[in-house]
């Protein structure tokens, strides 16, 4: 889940997820044939293929992610031993809590003890990204495969995306993050993704004609965008406006958060989802109520909606001892204007993938 930045990974920029305590397990065994068994108890299917099968590719279906993570393994080289996974999953599908990144994560860490691999998990997190976006395709940043991997328990994780160097700030005991999912998710946010990264794509193109050393939105300032914005498209203009504000508010928070300054990080909160609403256009009415609800109450330092958009989930930083006023209040007010039953969790921030022994 992402506190705040977002799209900006896929710009080379600045995000600030933290993982939460949801959970996705994998349980192996190994095969001695170069076969993968995938098994789903959420949809009660099983798959099976052969790692040495040249032509497999992605077919619109749940086992595309972890097919994927071991079809991008071995054409990075790393042999795969047969294995029967088990999967079984509990963050909500469709949310926007990064359900397919926790089963790459937890696929590829599976297959790489399986077989005897020894994988940085910068790596790995790579490997799982490329995944998403070569195989499955969409055209992903790298914020959820690596707090996948990274997070820590009772901390946010603030990630520079083009270097993968980050730093690991403590979120005070008395604060939950409260996730409120609106039930919608529209069809057209997969599409809607991967023009919003074109148009940026389109801005760095533009914007390097006149500033040859930029490789990405992270190397661009508000003045040097302000200074061209008429050889821009106006679309063009307002998705590099959000990016670039929104890199801004991601360092400014993470400062903030270092000093426990929650009412202005949540003021940034606030900012960001206007931005996302405005300038990138990825809101929605769900969110953008969700978030109005949320705001109103006595204990929220800060509201916004997180992930892709277009539906999904909102995030809310809450006081502790508010968190149960906030969700029949939020639960409420959002029933009664849209019909809509939400799902609302109270969780910590957790640790990454790890092994264990049973689940």
């Amino acid at each position: 889940m992402n506190l705040i930045g977002e799209h900006t990974d896929y710009n080379d920029g600045f995000v600030m997820p933290a993982a939460l305590d949801f959970f996705t397990w994998v349980r192996l065994a190994t095969l001695e044939q170069r076969k993968l068994h995938v098994f789903s108890e959420n949809f009660n299917e099983e798959v099976e293929v052969d790692l040495d099968d040249p032509n497999l590719a992605a077919r619109g279906h749940w086992s595309d992610y972890p097919i994927g993570v071991a079809v991008v393994m071995e054409r990075a080289g790393y042999r795969l031993h047969g294995a029967s996974l088990r999967i079984r999953g509990e963050v909500p599908i469709g949310s926007g809590l990064s359900s397919s990144a926790a089963i790459e994560v937890a696929t590829a860490c599976a297959l790489t003890a399986n077989s005897g691999l020894e994988i940085d998990s910068r790596e790995l997190a790579l490997l799982c990204q490329r995944a998403e976006n070569e195989f499955v395709g969409a055209r992903v940043g790298i914020m959820d495969q690596f707090v996948s991997l990274f997070g820590q328990a009772q901390h946010a994780l603030l990630l520079d995306c083009r270097s993968l160097e980050f730093k690991l700030l403590p979120l005070p005991d008395n604060v939950r993050l409260i996730i409120c999912n609106t039930m919608v998710k529209h069809e057209l946010a997969s599409s809607a993704y991967n023009e919003r990264r074109a148009q940026c794509e389109a801005g760095v193109r533009l914007l390097s004609q006149f500033y040859p050393n930029i490789r990405a939105l992270r190397d661009v300032t508000v003045g040097q965008l302000e200074e061209h914005r008429s050889e821009l498209p106006e679309v063009v203009y307002r998705r590099c406006r959000h990016v670039i504000t929104e890199n801004a508010r991601v360092l400014e928070a993470g400062e903030v958060l270092a000093q426990q300054d929650l009412w202005r990080f949540g003021k940034l909160m606030g900012e960001s989802h206007v931005s996302l609403r405005d300038d990138y256009e990825v809101s929605s009415d769900e969110l953008d109520l969700m978030v109005e609800l949320g705001q109103k109450i006595d204990g929220v330092y800060g509201a916004r909606m997180t992930g892709g958009g277009f539906g999904g989930s909102t995030v809310n930083l809450v006081r502790e001892e508010n968190a149960d006023e906030f969700s029949t209040r939020v639960a409420e007010g959002y029933e009664r204007v849209t019909g809509l039953k939400p799902e609302i969790y109270i969780r910590s921030a957790g640790n990454g993938a790890e092994e264990v022994s049973q689940f």
